[in-house]
């Protein structure tokens, strides 16, 4: 009886030992990949040649509106939340240094000073995600130029995701009437998808669907619009409100199958006809 007991207390020690070692091992692979990866982007300012930081107090000295607007941008928090090397933080993060610039009085604008409203490379520094959606086959020209982050996004004021000098009451969807005035003009029958913002259905920097939609086809309406399964008769059915769609289906999407042309709202039809 000893000897069993004792058989079955070093078998336990053994047992102990390999699950010790399995424990040890795991740890080290969490600690390997906790120190070979870090959780946010490291980021250098623009270069200008020849040029040296000179810090947020010189900018406000020409710059007085821009510097009153700028404490309540988010991009503030990167001086807030950012360690004391020059240029990771306030306006020469964006802007590169300065020194030149103010030694001419602040002309120069184009060969002294970096403006990320004609270059975006400044702004994909920080949102290197946004770079990569810009890079998918259907996007706004931001990368050839055509368009940049300023006329969406205002980089100083508080509303970041609205251009600047918009209305202080701008509708939700202001961005993108810019330039998309037809499809956000006011309707009489308005898509209540609108009311959510062109983002419910669109991604704005890029998207791999046509039209820059989140979902292709008509996946992207059966997200809002409740289907309901019929019974299995024949060519089978599933409605939508108390209209069987099944049949419909195969003429493409909700807008180009000729029923809902008038996707964004209509002046004459509730269910956007035309």
């Amino acid at each position: 009886m000893c000897c069993l007991l004792r058989e079955c207390k070093l078998n336990l020690r053994r047992l102990l030992a390999g699950v010790g070692l399995i424990v040890s091992a795991a740890a080290f692979v969490v600690i390997f990949n906790s120190c070979s990866t870090v959780d946010r982007v490291v980021i250098s300012p623009p270069q200008i040649e020849g040029a040296t930081f000179v810090g947020n107090k010189v900018c406000l000295d020409c710059h007085p509106n821009i510097a009153q607007a700028f404490p309540s941008s988010p991009h503030a928090r990167l001086h807030l939340e950012s360690g004391k090397l020059a240029g990771q933080s306030g306006c020469e993060s964006c802007h590169g240094p300065a020194s030149k610039h103010v030694a001419i009085g602040g002309a120069g604008r184009e060969k002294f000073i970096f403006n990320p409203g004609k270059d975006p490379e400044a702004c994909f520094q920080c949102h290197a995600e946004i770079r990569a959606e810009f890079h998918l086959p259907q996007h706004h020209p931001v990368p050839e130029g055509k368009m940049n982050c300023v006329q969406c996004h205002d980089p100083h004021g508080q509303d970041i995701m609205k251009p600047a000098h918009g209305l202080a009451m701008a509708r939700l969807n202001q961005t993108c009437a810019q330039c998309h005035r037809e499809e956000t003009r006011p309707v009489i029958y308005e898509h209540a998808a609108l009311r959510e913002g062109c983002t419910s259905c669109h991604s704005p920097h890029g998207s791999i669907n046509a039209k820059l939609l989140t979902v292709r086809d008509s996946n992207l309406c059966l997200r809002c619009h409740a289907q309901v399964q019929g019974p299995a008769t024949g060519g089978g059915s599933f409605y939508i409100g108390k209209e069987n769609h099944f049949p419909y289906l195969r003429y493409g999407t909700c807008w180009t199958a000729g029923c809902h042309a008038a996707i964004h709202g209509s002046n004459t039809q509730p269910y956007y006809f035309y």
